[in-house]
């Protein structure tokens, strides 16, 4: 079960990675979904806008795209997209940190692969709330 992360075109540095893995496995564990696989990929926005047209036909920018790539629904192997200027710019935003920003989108799609949607208005309160507790739950050890 390998967590990898990969810069494409951008700087980034993720502190604290050994952590981190281990905190997305519990996540899955806890959640009650098996992980064969994740790959993170920390991108620009050009580059998340081009894969944002071409697999999903939306013409918008985005700071994150979830793929589930696995066949068995028990079993995720996935790749998570994340804009970093995107994370950058909603940081400000939001007047939070870029590290916790970049948590919480490295969460959110975790969460989506551990079926957690938020298209609706609930679906995106309880995805929040979510977000929320695994920010309070990392950044508290």
């Amino acid at each position: 079960m390998a967590i990898q992360f990969t810069a494409h075109e951008v700087k980034i540095q993720v502190r604290n990675k050994t952590k981190l893995k281990t905190f997305l496995k519990g996540l899955f564990q806890k959640e009650g979904q098996g992980l064969q696989g994740l790959q993170y990929v920390f991108c620009s926005d050009a580059y998340l806008l081009e894969m944002n047209q071409q697999f999903l036909q939306h013409d918008t920018y985005t700071d994150i795209i979830t793929f589930e790539l696995s066949e068995d629904p028990d079993e995720t192997e996935g790749e998570i997209y994340i804009s970093i200027d995107r994370v950058r710019e909603n940081a400000q935003k939001f007047g939070v940190s870029e590290e916790k920003e970049l948590h919480r989108v490295i969460f959110h799609g975790a969460l989506h692969l551990c079926g957690y949607k938020d298209k609706s208005k609930k679906e995106a309160s309880l995805m929040r709330q979510k977000e929320d507790e695994c920010l309070a739950a990392y950044f508290a050890e």
